[in-house]
């Protein structure tokens, strides 16, 4: 079945994988598309999309993200109604962003909850989805004069993909997913990256963030994989650590692009990591 080149992603996602899809497309099988695609962390979606498997297990520990492609699959009429409400001004953007931090918000109905997240990322400063140690959403506006909150195209497109094909969401801890894996299956993992220095460090994906110890966990389930025959490739920033940490597995530096920081000045080419028992 032809690619849908409509399917891409429908948020900007810290990270996102769009300017590496050559490089990464480089490393992995040539009959991607036959195996059953598993991605523990799958943000944006930029890699599934671009494959567009048949059989996939998607899953992240951000129940907001999750709860944005269970109602795209289900609901995308209801959710795109609902986009064409919101408002590009600022006394609004911060009483939609307010939303999380009062009681009883995980029980609001959840195409809202999807668009108040989509409202977001398109509004907010640089699309940076960022939230405290509340686990509350804190960017600020954007101040953009037209941005694409409702990309009916693109949101009609993901949910016919996700339907027509067997795509299962989850909502866990990585390694749930992992366990359950077979040989006829191939892992992507693009966990939160480790810092390559301590004011560079970025732990606002979910409430609580990755640490060292989350890296070596990581790796250890990389190895479990390995000693079942499942193939994985991984990306990560070029650190010391994580280069250290993988030094037994192949291992490739790539050029990316970051455009997502506070400083101007440090956005640009950075080298990238791809790692794989391929």
């Amino acid at each position: 079945m032809a690619k849908n080149k409509l399917v891409s992603p429908f948020v900007k996602w810290v990270g996102g994988k769009r300017q590496l899809l050559d490089s990464i497309m480089k490393v992995m099988p040539k009959n991607i598309r036959n195996d059953t695609y598993i991605e523990p962390f799958v943000g944006g979606g930029a890699v599934l999309f671009h494959i567009q498997p048949r059989n996939a297990i998607i899953n992240d520990f951000n129940p907001e993200l999750m709860n944005v492609y269970h109602v795209i699959k289900e609901e995308p009429e209801e959710l795109i109604a609902d986009l064409k409400k919101h408002k590009n001004e600022p006394d609004y953007f911060y009483a939609i962003r307010q939303l999380d931090r009062e009681e009883g918000f995980e029980k609001t109905d959840r195409v809202k909850r999807a668009s108040r997240l989509i409202y977001l990322n398109k509004t907010c400063y640089n699309g940076l989805y960022r939230v405290n140690n509340a686990g509350e959403f804190n960017s600020p506006f954007g101040r953009y004069k037209n941005p694409n909150i409702v990309n009916e195209p693109v949101l009609r497109a993901v949910s016919s993909y996700l339907n027509s094909n067997n795509v299962q969401i989850c909502h866990t801890d990585y390694d749930d997913i992992l366990k359950n894996v077979d040989k006829h299956s191939f892992v992507y993992l693009d966990p939160p990256y480790h810092p390559l220095s301590e004011r560079s460090n970025f732990t606002g994906y979910v409430q609580g963030g990755w640490n060292m110890s989350d890296q070596r966990r990581l790796r250890e389930a990389c190895d479990d994989l390995t000693r079942r025959g499942i193939k994985f490739l991984l990306s990560n920033s070029a650190s010391g650590f994580i280069m250290d940490l993988y030094r037994v597995y192949d291992i490739n530096i790539v050029k990316a692009t970051r455009s997502i920081n506070s400083d101007g000045e440090k956005r640009g080419k950075v080298d990238e990591l791809l790692i794989s028992n391929l």
